[in-house]
């Protein structure tokens, strides 16, 4: 799919995204926002977003150069450039996001865990 290369106006631009956050934020469930990415992204769009993200928790949690490149498939360039990107408030907030759902997770099964007992 070819989208137009002719600029839009950078206040009709701004509104067009805000609606596109506000369409993610309005989905109920991972199920149906896995519809959408799958349906909305073609195969390569969104495994390059994804790993994007992949790649700036990765250097968050200190994984080297090598090891992201040998695990998600990417170049030292495309590490690098993320590693920029990741200090971006928004890039940033993602990764709180991430980690915070990680020490969720972790902490829900040490609770299953300790309630089984």
């Amino acid at each position: 799919m070819r989208i137009s290369e002719n600029k839009l106006n950078k206040s009709f631009k701004n509104q067009i995204i805000k609606t596109f956050a506000q369409t993610l934020i309005d989905f109920k469930s991972m199920d149906e926002m896995h519809k959408f990415l799958t349906d909305f992204f073609n195969d390569s769009e969104l495994e390059t977003f994804a790993k994007r993200l992949s790649v700036a928790y990765y250097l968050k949690k200190g994984r080297s150069y090598e090891n992201i490149k040998t695990n998600i498939k990417v170049s030292s360039a495309t590490i690098a450039t993320i590693e920029k990107l990741s200090k971006k408030p928004g890039f940033a907030l993602a990764i709180k996001k991430m980690e915070a759902e990680e020490w969720a997770s972790v902490w829900a099964e040490k609770i299953r865990k300790f309630v089984k007992k």
